[in-house]
């Protein structure tokens, strides 16, 4: 074993322990099992995954993450932003705008600074895919709006979108524990999505305004999600609940979603560090 050096952050209470591997790749050997290990509440540090910082040869750097339970996902929007203050807070960057290579393609970082450290990331999360084998699920439309689909013998309607990993967004008069940690839970593994699903209840509350949770595929229920909240963003003006701009209230906070005329869809919010150590592995 040898000891290794951490830095816990969070993006809206959205939790990862990060591993600089910008110089050497090879720093954690078996990510999946070291995620279960570490992510764990009780017995290890505690978090929603891990996120390795690695360099990459088409981007400023490479960002993976692994859940809880072991699985690695394509993209997870608060970790992204905290990988950027990462980064610029410790040196590895002077730039104020970065491209990070992930697991849904490279994406763009814009920093916002005050005094030397990174306090906003803006994220462009690229373009939503909405065709329904593409997200992927079994249902052969272009676009998966407002499907009906049963948890616990409850029917709700969906509309799937993808961020570079796959969201079923439910819209809900009333969020509740109950359609969270049952319903969400059940739909994650539902035959109709191939690769497991993110499962965003929604409750909107005005044209710029919404409430989200979130039970997120591979680790639960998370403070926030930032996939989540662009892909509720997309569901949301698809359906004409909002504008084209909305602020989604999370249980760990605000996030700013755009999907602007370019079909790209822009991510806003803060990342923050909580504290960093070192640890065997």
């Amino acid at each position: 074993m040898a000891e290794v050096k951490f830095t816990k952050m969070h993006g809206l209470g959205n939790d990862y322990i990060y591993f600089d591997c910008i110089d050497n790749k090879n720093l954690i050997s078996n990510p999946s099992e070291t995620a279960k290990k570490l992510a764990d509440r009780h017995f290890g540090i505690g978090g929603d995954g891990i996120v390795l910082i690695l360099k990459h040869p088409e981007a400023d750097f490479q960002m993976r993450m692994f859940n809880s339970d072991g699985s690695e996902a394509e993209m997870c929007g608060n970790a992204i932003r905290c990988v950027g203050k990462y980064v610029y807070d410790n040196g590895h960057t002077d730039k104020d705008v970065i491209k990070v290579f992930t697991g849904a393609g490279i994406l763009e970082l814009v920093f916002t600074v005050e005094n030397g450290k990174v306090e906003q990331v803006r994220v462009d999360m690229g373009e939503p895919i909405l065709n329904g084998l593409q997200i992927p699920t079994t249902i052969d439309k272009e676009q998966v709006v407002l499907e009906p689909i049963t948890a616990s013998a409850t029917d709700y309607e969906m509309t799937c979108v993808s961020m570079g990993n796959p969201h079923a967004v439910i819209f809900v008069d009333e969020i509740t524990d109950e359609q969270v940690f049952v319903h969400g839970k059940e739909l994650e593994v539902a035959s109709v999505f191939p690769n497991r699903i993110n499962v965003e209840f929604c409750k909107v509350n005005s044209k710029t305004d919404v409430d989200m949770r979130v039970w997120e595929r591979g680790a639960g229920e998370t403070m926030a999600c930032g996939t989540g909240a662009s892909a509720v963003g997309v569901a949301c003006m698809l359906n004409g609940k909002t504008d084209r701009k909305v602020t989604v209230h999370l249980l760990g906070g605000d996030l700013e979603i755009e999907w602007a005329d370019d079909n790209h869809v822009f991510m806003t919010g803060p990342a923050t560090k909580a504290f960093e150590g070192t640890v065997e592995i």
